[in-house]
């Protein structure tokens, strides 16, 4: 039997010892490193989900790319969206790398044949684009009874093996936090609301950086703020970069001056640098309620462009349903504002079509000392998702969607009204 490559397949299948050693491009065509692991979870039911890629970039030093934030590995190249944390690579209690910990692993068939020696593992990209480990690619080890069948290479279901897991201690912390895994955000963090200070803790520090953030967004500001300051502060610093700058922003005012200087200094400079703009604004403007990382294209990007931007995991859908076109810089504060693309206009276009033929240049802008009354007026008056925040140059400083008007305009304690979301949560975490 041959062995697989790493090119991936129609099912999007990438073997990870061949994607070892993948070039690594920012969306300009830049190389900025090179794949040297996979980092995987295991779950108690079903497939380990793989999150990230460990790449080694100049300086042989390691960072941590999330999946959600690469577009594309096809043969030869990995291409991301170009936001990079510099910030070394360390392993946390619950992850395994592949390379590193997979390969070489015995695993023991449950059909009774034996037992085998994995070679490489098999990833692939389902509907809801998070990544599964699926298959295995095992040389049968020797044995009674596998006379003529002794070293036979073959891919198997993940599924059809034991002893993939590793030790007892990784397990239960594996089956913890698998019980957690498939609830939304907002639920976890109700579910999160509920434990001792101590076990709320434990959980909040297993969960990997994205998850958290997400779960940090949804809590109420006591929640947030103890879980933040109970965390080292390198890590508090990792959570808060791959948070939405605005969200970020919110609760970095929220902790006391000291320890929200000390994170702020161990942030990647640029992702200060968002938080710092913002902190400068009032709570209640459109200063203070936007994000600095809205969809920004130029002009002359392409429709199919458009809506990988808009696609991408990390972007919010009221932030999703719109493209703003700008001049050089694309980063905010931006060149001059030239209009909107809105997404449902963008797909009854050609995917060559270019967005600058598509602009609405009749959306008002923001200027960042509007008050939240204004802008809840005209996303009302205009039935918008998100509204452009420019400067006296029309140059572009962010956008405010109406998720995060919504949260300003509801009462501070309106995440504890809902009992039965609590509920809810909490018999499906009793359960499994």
């Amino acid at each position: 039997m041959n062995q697989p490559t790493a090119r991936p397949s129609t099912s999007s299948r990438v073997y990870v010892a061949r994607l070892k050693g993948t070039a690594v491009f920012d969306p300009l065509g830049d190389q900025v490193g090179r794949v040297h692991d996979v980092v995987v979870v295991m779950r108690l039911k079903g497939a380990p989900r793989a999150v990230g890629l460990v790449v080694e970039v100049s300086s042989k030093r390691r960072v941590f790319v999330p999946l959600t934030r690469v577009t594309s590995i096809d043969s030869g190249a990995v291409i991301t969206t170009g936001l990079l944390n510099i910030r070394r690579f360390s392993q946390r209690a619950t992850e395994t790398l592949v390379v590193g910990e997979l390969l070489d692993r015995q695993v023991t068939f449950r059909d009774g044949s034996g037992t085998g020696t994995v070679e490489d593992v098999a990833m692939e990209q389902h509907r809801s684009r998070d990544w599964y480990v699926t298959k295995l690619f095992v040389r049968r080890n020797a044995g009674r009874g596998l006379v003529g069948r002794r070293g036979e290479a073959l891919v198997v279901d993940v599924d059809d093996v034991t002893g993939l897991a590793g030790t007892p201690a990784q397990q239960g912390a594996t089956a913890l936090l698998a019980t957690l895994e498939d609830l939304k955000p907002a639920d976890l963090a109700d579910v999160l609301h509920d434990l001792p200070d101590n076990r709320r803790l434990e959980v909040a520090a297993e969960l990997d950086d994205e998850r958290l953030a997400d779960v940090l967004e949804e809590l109420g500001e006591e929640d947030r703020v103890a879980i933040v300051s109970g965390l080292d502060l390198d890590r508090a610093a990792d959570v808060l970069d791959v948070m939405q700058p605005d969200d970020a922003a919110d609760l970095v005012s929220e902790l006391p001056v000291e320890r929200a200087s000390q994170l702020l200094e161990r942030m990647e400079p640029e992702e200060a640098e968002d938080v710092r703009r913002l902190l400068a604004y009032e709570e209640h403007t459109a200063g203070g309620l936007m994000t600095t990382e809205p969809l920004i294209l130029a002009p002359e990007a392409t429709v199919a462009t458009a809506l990988a931007h808009a696609r991408r995991q990390d972007v919010t859908p009221a932030l999703a349903a719109m493209i703003f076109v700008v001049r050089p810089p694309l980063e905010t504060p931006t060149g001059r504002l030239l209009g909107v693309v809105h997404l449902q206009r963008a797909l009854r276009e050609p995917p060559h079509q270019l967005i600058g033929s598509l602009l609405d240049k009749d959306v008002d802008a923001l200027g960042p000392t509007d008050d939240i009354g204004k802008v809840t007026r005209l996303l009302a008056t205009y039935n918008l998702t998100a509204l452009p925040v420019v400067d006296e140059n029309r140059r572009l400083l962010g956008a405010v969607s109406v998720d995060d008007v919504l949260d300003h305009l509801l009462p501070a304690d309106w995440r504890e009204a809902d009992d039965d979301v609590t509920d809810r949560a909490m018999t499906r975490t009793a359960h499994g």
